[in-house]
């Protein structure tokens, strides 16, 4: 018996695509800035900057290397998604730039990383709303598309003058000051981004794997 052309739907996305490799390679920026931004004392303007400089600029690099060889039978998703990597260059760049700013970092920060969050954010989110229910990418965008501009969200409910006083445990007095807490966001932000990143891409990969298994052996049955 003849084999069946498989017919993709308009908008859908093979699932057989190597996509999850982007996935997972994406979560290495965001674990290295989660890192980094854990263990140190300093939350400055300038080190966001720095630590969000260099996230976004590997990220949107590897964005446009992987996007056209794992996003192939989308074309409104892989532009979609080579914009974010324009942007997450230009981002990163403009980011590294302003971190040795002096007293321009801190709205420059705020600038760059609403901006940058925004316009990645949306994309995703748009791109995973248009296949759902028709791809197996289309929960992980919205997802992660959704995180992404809930940062944006939190960096616009925080003063850039805010400078808090307080007195700790041991009585000492700190300040509490824009910089910290939008740092401090990021941080948790690039935390959880490589959490749903690890899960969605290995997801991907097994689903993919299970799916060519049972495609050959379906491929088997109707020649027998």
């Amino acid at each position: 018996m003849a084999n069946s052309a498989v017919v993709v739907p308009r908008g859908a996305v093979d699932s057989s695509s190597r996509y999850w490799v982007l996935q997972v390679l994406r979560a290495i920026p965001a674990v290295i800035a989660a890192g980094i931004i854990t263990f140190s004392l300093d939350h400055s303007a300038p080190l966001g900057l720095t630590v969000f400089g260099g996230f976004a600029l590997l990220t949107g690099v590897l964005t446009l290397i992987l996007v056209p060889r794992t996003l192939a039978t989308d074309r409104g998703a892989r532009l979609n998604f080579l914009v974010t990597g324009v942007v997450g260059i230009l981002a990163g760049a403009a980011a590294l730039i302003f971190a040795g700013a002096g007293s321009a970092a801190v709205p420059a920060l705020f600038l760059i990383v609403i901006v940058w969050a925004l316009l990645t954010g949306v994309l995703e989110l748009y791109s995973g709303f248009r296949v759902r229910g028709r791809s197996p990418f289309a929960r992980d965008w919205m997802t992660i598309g959704g995180l992404t501009v809930l940062l944006a969200v939190a960096y616009l409910l925080v003063p850039p003058g805010m400078n808090q006083q307080f007195e700790g445990p041991d009585g000492v007095v700190r300040s509490l000051t824009a910089s910290i807490v939008t740092v401090g966001f990021f941080g948790a932000y690039a935390a959880i981004l490589a959490v749903l990143l690890l899960i969605g891409g290995f997801s991907l990969k097994w689903g993919t794997d299970d799916a060519r298994r049972a495609s050959t052996t379906g491929t088997t049955e109707s020649q027998s």
